[in-house]
């Protein structure tokens, strides 16, 4: 259930937020919308949730982190220059914040998670917010959703130490996939599709957790 917070909860504090983001140059109007329609705070564990419109990452639990609002903000308006989505795939879900932003600027969001604890949380997160637009695999993010593909753009909320060639089959011609990859130094990498060519441009330095292949429970 979705919890009911004070204060935290308000449309002050995350208009706040939404300033603070401005501020850092995001400039694309509809995913600043988008993330003042989400309520941050329920995607985190409540000990935290006071701090849920602080501009950082957060533990979640299983070794993983909900990013950064202005990372968020930042790759979501990257897939967003080529068009509009119709079709968006996003490559390990976690608490299913980065999601639900996207959700409310996508016809439909595919989203797949290797930890099986976080598929059935962020389901149930998804349920309680109306997001009906939102389909979630408990799966090797690795190997994309082929039945699904060709997709208008792919996120990868995690860093690759080279990108999964299966993605890069599954994106629309002009797509786009935004992905962080390195070790302990990262660079946030934009790819777009021409033909069976990827041009690629860097966005600047990130800092995600690894992505890892397979599946647990």
């Amino acid at each position: 259930m979705m919890r009911q917070g004070a204060g935290m909860t308000s449309a002050r504090t995350r208009d706040r937020l939404i300033g603070r983001l401005r501020e850092q140059g995001v400039r694309d109007e509809e995913v600043l919308a988008a993330l003042a329609s989400i309520p941050r705070h329920v995607f985190v564990d409540e000990a935290l949730a006071t701090r849920a419109y602080e501009d950082t990452a957060l533990p979640i639990g299983h070794g993983q982190t909900i990013s950064q609002p202005y990372i968020v903000a930042r790759m979501t308006a990257a897939l967003r220059a080529s068009g509009p989505l119709a079709q968006v795939l996003e490559i390990g879900t976690g608490s299913g914040y980065q999601a639900a932003v996207l959700a409310k600027l996508a016809g439909h969001l595919y989203t797949v998670e290797r930890v099986g604890g976080l598929v059935r949380a962020a389901r149930q997160r998804f349920q309680a917010l109306r997001l009906g637009n939102i389909s979630v695999r408990h799966g090797d993010g690795c190997e994309g959703w082929p039945e699904e593909a060709p997709f208008d753009a792919i996120i990868v909320t995690a860093a690759a130490r080279a990108v999964p060639t299966a993605l890069f089959g599954q994106l629309k011609e002009g797509g786009r996939l935004v992905v962080p990859v390195g070790g302990e130094v990262q660079e946030l990498l934009l790819y777009r599709r021409r033909g069976t060519a990827m041009a690629f441009e860097r966005l600047g330095p990130v800092n995600f957790v690894p992505l890892l292949p397979g599946g647990i429970v």
